[in-house]
Protein backbone atom coordinates (compact mmCIF):
# COMPACT_ATOMS: atom_id res chain seq x y z
CA UNK A 1 0.00 0.00 0.00
CA UNK A 2 2.89 2.35 0.72
CA UNK A 3 4.23 1.75 -2.78
CA UNK A 4 0.87 2.63 -4.37
CA UNK A 5 0.59 5.80 -2.28
CA UNK A 6 4.16 6.76 -3.22
CA UNK A 7 3.43 6.28 -6.92
CA UNK A 8 0.24 8.34 -6.54
CA UNK A 9 2.10 11.18 -4.84
CA UNK A 10 4.78 11.16 -7.54
CA UNK A 11 2.11 11.36 -10.24
CA UNK A 12 0.33 14.22 -8.48
CA UNK A 13 3.56 16.18 -8.03
CA UNK A 14 4.55 15.60 -11.66
CA UNK A 15 1.15 16.84 -12.83
CA UNK A 16 1.52 19.99 -10.75
CA UNK A 17 5.08 20.48 -12.00
CA UNK A 18 4.08 20.08 -15.64
CA UNK A 19 1.26 22.59 -15.18
CA UNK A 20 3.60 25.12 -13.59
CA UNK A 21 6.14 24.61 -16.36
CA UNK A 22 3.49 25.28 -19.00
CA UNK A 23 2.28 28.48 -17.37
CA UNK A 24 5.66 29.94 -16.40
CA UNK A 25 7.46 29.37 -19.69
CA UNK A 26 4.55 30.21 -22.02
CA UNK A 27 5.20 27.01 -23.96
CA UNK A 28 3.90 26.92 -27.55
CA UNK A 29 3.89 24.57 -30.53
CA UNK A 30 5.26 21.05 -30.35
CA UNK A 31 6.55 21.50 -26.81
CA UNK A 32 3.05 22.40 -25.61
CA UNK A 33 1.60 19.27 -27.18
CA UNK A 34 4.33 17.18 -25.58
CA UNK A 35 3.72 18.69 -22.13
CA UNK A 36 -0.04 18.33 -22.44
CA UNK A 37 0.43 14.68 -23.42
CA UNK A 38 2.63 14.14 -20.37
CA UNK A 39 0.04 15.85 -18.17
CA UNK A 40 -2.79 13.68 -19.52
CA UNK A 41 -0.66 10.57 -19.02
CA UNK A 42 0.03 11.56 -15.41
CA UNK A 43 -3.69 12.23 -14.87
CA UNK A 44 -4.59 8.77 -16.18
CA UNK A 45 -2.00 7.31 -13.82
CA UNK A 46 -3.53 9.19 -10.91
CA UNK A 47 -6.98 7.86 -11.78
CA UNK A 48 -5.62 4.30 -11.96
CA UNK A 49 -3.85 4.63 -8.60
CA UNK A 50 -6.99 6.14 -7.03
CA UNK A 51 -9.04 3.25 -8.40
CA UNK A 52 -6.61 0.73 -6.91
CA UNK A 53 -6.77 2.48 -3.54
CA UNK A 54 -10.57 2.61 -3.60
CA UNK A 55 -10.97 -1.02 -4.65
CA UNK A 56 -8.43 -2.27 -2.12
CA UNK A 57 -10.31 -0.77 0.80
CA UNK A 58 -8.61 2.61 1.00
CA UNK A 59 -6.01 3.99 3.32
CA UNK A 60 -6.76 3.09 6.93
CA UNK A 61 -5.42 4.75 10.05
CA UNK A 62 -5.60 3.24 13.53
CA UNK A 63 -8.74 5.23 14.38
CA UNK A 64 -10.41 4.21 11.15
CA UNK A 65 -9.74 0.51 11.78
CA UNK A 66 -12.21 0.54 14.66
CA UNK A 67 -15.01 1.94 12.54
CA UNK A 68 -16.78 0.05 9.78
CA UNK A 69 -14.89 0.07 6.48
CA UNK A 70 -16.65 1.78 3.59
CA UNK A 71 -17.58 -0.40 0.65
CA UNK A 72 -15.79 -0.01 -2.67
CA UNK A 73 -19.06 1.14 -4.20
CA UNK A 74 -19.10 4.21 -1.98
CA UNK A 75 -15.67 5.25 -3.18
CA UNK A 76 -16.64 4.74 -6.80
CA UNK A 77 -19.79 6.76 -6.15
CA UNK A 78 -17.66 9.72 -5.05
CA UNK A 79 -15.38 9.36 -8.06
CA UNK A 80 -18.42 9.30 -10.36
CA UNK A 81 -19.87 12.41 -8.75
CA UNK A 82 -16.54 14.22 -9.02
CA UNK A 83 -16.19 13.29 -12.67
CA UNK A 84 -19.76 14.43 -13.41
CA UNK A 85 -19.26 17.90 -11.95
CA UNK A 86 -15.65 18.28 -13.07
CA UNK A 87 -16.14 17.35 -16.70
CA UNK A 88 -19.36 19.34 -17.00
CA UNK A 89 -17.64 22.41 -15.53
CA UNK A 90 -14.77 22.08 -18.01
CA UNK A 91 -17.24 21.71 -20.90
CA UNK A 92 -19.24 24.66 -19.64
CA UNK A 93 -16.11 26.80 -19.44
CA UNK A 94 -15.19 25.98 -23.01
CA UNK A 95 -18.74 26.68 -24.21
CA UNK A 96 -19.01 29.97 -22.31
CA UNK A 97 -15.63 31.13 -23.63
CA UNK A 98 -16.61 30.71 -27.26
CA UNK A 99 -20.26 31.77 -27.00
CA UNK A 100 -19.61 34.86 -24.91
CA UNK A 101 -16.86 36.02 -27.25
CA UNK A 102 -19.19 35.63 -30.20
CA UNK A 103 -22.03 37.32 -28.30
CA UNK A 104 -19.85 40.32 -27.45
CA UNK A 105 -18.77 40.62 -31.08
CA UNK A 106 -22.37 40.53 -32.28
CA UNK A 107 -23.44 42.91 -29.51
CA UNK A 108 -20.88 45.49 -30.61
CA UNK A 109 -22.43 45.53 -34.07
CA UNK A 110 -26.09 45.55 -32.99
CA UNK A 111 -26.95 46.47 -29.37
CA UNK A 112 -30.55 45.33 -29.89
CA UNK A 113 -29.66 41.65 -29.70
CA UNK A 114 -28.59 41.68 -26.05
CA UNK A 115 -31.41 39.34 -25.01
CA UNK A 116 -30.60 36.71 -27.64
CA UNK A 117 -26.89 36.81 -26.83
CA UNK A 118 -27.61 36.54 -23.11
CA UNK A 119 -29.74 33.42 -23.68
CA UNK A 120 -26.96 31.64 -25.58
CA UNK A 121 -24.42 32.36 -22.87
CA UNK A 122 -26.91 31.18 -20.24
CA UNK A 123 -27.48 27.94 -22.11
CA UNK A 124 -23.75 27.27 -22.06
CA UNK A 125 -23.63 27.86 -18.31
CA UNK A 126 -26.49 25.41 -17.86
CA UNK A 127 -24.14 22.54 -18.70
CA UNK A 128 -22.39 22.96 -15.35
CA UNK A 129 -25.72 23.03 -13.52
CA UNK A 130 -26.73 19.76 -15.19
CA UNK A 131 -23.47 18.19 -14.03
CA UNK A 132 -24.12 19.42 -10.49
CA UNK A 133 -27.61 17.91 -10.53
CA UNK A 134 -26.26 14.58 -11.79
CA UNK A 135 -23.57 14.53 -9.09
CA UNK A 136 -26.18 15.21 -6.40
CA UNK A 137 -28.30 12.38 -7.78
CA UNK A 138 -25.29 10.05 -7.75
CA UNK A 139 -24.45 10.93 -4.15
CA UNK A 140 -28.03 10.41 -2.98
CA UNK A 141 -28.43 7.03 -4.72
Amino acid sequence: MKFILTVGMILVMSTVGIGLACTNKAVKGRNAKKLIGMNVTALIGIVIVAGIIVLSGGVSASAAENSAAAAAGDGLKYIGAALAIGLSAIGSGIAVASSSAAALGALSEDPGIFGKAFVFVGLAEGIAIYGLIISILILNA
